[in-house]
């Protein structure tokens, strides 16, 4: 996205570093046999010791009272050094090596809840006991010196088998799958020969939060099957024709906040245009807080100028930090709601089987406020965090009009996990539901209120935009009362 990143691929390392915190300090109860150890949590610091989690795959080791955190992804048949390390300051907080920070809070003598400041909801954990020895003593090297492709395809198989929950919506039968290709790795099975069978594994789930990297240049990532993915050639038409339509109506260049992530236009009727294209990298450094800093530095502007309706423009929008997208949802309502309920397979038997929902609130900010009409653009391409921000918009009153295509149906952070070999590897393992009935959008995506075209080589050949079309003629028919903005709750 010049400089933004590639929807998709953003989708499928979601969260950059919010992903860090939700795959890595993930943790299956499939690392079963390690039993609480009440005399080390008696001994040692608040957080020292080794943790586990409810669902997930993951143990966590902090260390040197609590200045050192580490992670180690697990399985039935694994358990290999995760990718996440931490520094911490001995409280209970600590800071990854981008400099994103997470905390570990003490909910009781061997339980606690892990917070990440990019992410949404908490992790609960409980004290187990000393590491297994598998987790420190390395690979196993098979022919050459190199791991065994078998004990790769193995950890590769039964984390899915562990931790995935969309087998059946999928319609793939995952242990068919396994007896298929197991057959096909061998001890003297080549790397190309093996990433080819762990892409064919995972391909006809069609998931865009399901990707196997072997190197920078041998890569594949899943996505829906009707969504072509983006190109920067691609790319750029798509901004060429939303400044286009835009400018046609203004008669002036988009204003661009947050490296180009957000951008706005007044329109001659008095609706206000925003167009959100991801929900990371606001600010070019400061991590997490500094991306809301300039998110905040971009909505008081915007929300200053009392906008008579508001146009939130998804179509294009490759996902980021969930919290974000509720940061955005917080300007736009003066009542508090539940924006949808998250949880985790927890069950390594039972892909139904999750760990309690956690409820995630949007709670009106006290900075400037729209809590008047609102009409929201989606499409295939409003990915991840795109469409948990779009989730979390309709629990607001007045509810939002959707127009345009499904969401593309990925709302899960990404469990992202390394292979005996080095390779690494993602999967999502949470569902994110809608209050009251439980409803989730995986898969199929969120649909449109209004359904119109998006970006197809129609609407590029005529130069029309239809679904911004029928938003401003929508909301120039919408009552103009409750449109300015309120300063406070």
């Amino acid at each position: 996205m010049t400089p933004r990143p590639r929807p998709h691929p953003r989708a499928r390392t979601r969260r950059t570093a919010a992903v860090l915190l939700t795959t890595a300090v993930a943790l299956t109860t499939a690392a079963a046999g390690i039993a609480p150890a009440p005399d080390q949590a008696a001994a040692a610091p608040r957080q020292d010791g080794v943790w586990r989690t409810d669902g997930y795959g993951t143990l966590i080791s902090v260390e040197d009272g609590g200045r050192r955190l580490r992670t180690y992804d697990t399985t039935a048949v694994s358990c290999l050094p995760g990718l996440l390390e931490a520094k911490g300051d001995g409280s209970g907080r600590f800071t990854d090596a981008e400099g994103a920070g997470l905390t570990i809070d003490a909910a009781g003598r061997d339980r606690a809840r892990l917070a990440y400041e990019g992410s949404v909801g908490h992790v609960t954990l409980r004290r187990a006991g000393a590491l297994p020895a598998d987790c420190t003593a390395g690979p196993k090297p098979g022919e050459g010196g190199r791991p065994d492709p078998r004990r790769v395809f193995d950890v590769f198989w039964r984390t899915y088998a562990e931790n995935y929950p969309f087998f059946k919506a999928h319609g793939v039968d995952w242990k068919a799958v396994g007896d298929r290709f197991r057959p096909r790795v061998a001890a003297h099975t080549t790397d190309d020969e093996l990433f080819d069978v762990l892409r064919q594994m995972i391909e006809p789930l069609h998931d865009g939060h399901t990707s196997v990297v072997a190197s920078k240049d041998k890569r594949f990532g899943g996505h829906r099957a009707d969504t072509t993915l983006p190109t920067p050639e691609s790319m750029a038409r798509i901004d060429k024709a939303v400044a286009e339509a835009v400018a046609e109506a203004v008669g002036v260049p988009l204003r661009t906040w947050a490296q180009g992530a957000i951008s706005y236009a007044d329109l001659p009727d008095g609706t206000g245009y925003l167009r959100v294209t991801r929900f990371n990298r606001f600010a070019a450094k400061g991590g997490p807080k500094a991306d809301e800093a300039e998110l905040d530095r971009a909505l008081d502007h915007i929300l200053a100028r009392a906008p008579r309706g508001l146009i939130v423009d998804l179509r294009f929008n490759g996902g980021g930090s969930d919290r974000l997208g509720i940061r955005v949802a917080e300007r736009l309502t003066d009542r508090p709601y539940t924006a949808y309920l998250k949880h985790a397979r927890n069950d390594p038997d039972n892909p139904r089987k999750f760990t309690p929902p956690v409820p995630v609130r949007v709670t009106p900010s006290p900075s400037p406020r729209y809590t008047g009409p609102l009409a929201v653009l989606t499409g295939r391409l409003t990915i991840s965090a795109g469409e948990t921000f779009t989730q979390a918009l309709m629990g607001r009153s007045p509810a939002p009009v959707r127009i345009g295509e499904n969401t593309q149906g990925v709302f899960s952070d990404v469990l992202e996990r390394r292979l005996p070999n080095g390779w690494t590897f993602g999967l999502p393992n949470e569902e994110f539901m809608r209050p009251g009935d439980r409803r989730t959008y995986d898969v199929t995506g969120i649909p449109p209120t209004i359904r119109t075209p998006v970006f197809t080589e129609e609407e590029f050949a005529e130069h029309r935009d239809s679904a911004l079309t029928r938003a401003r003629r929508l909301l120039t028919h919408s009552s103009p009362s409750g449109g300015a903005p309120s300063g406070g709750v």
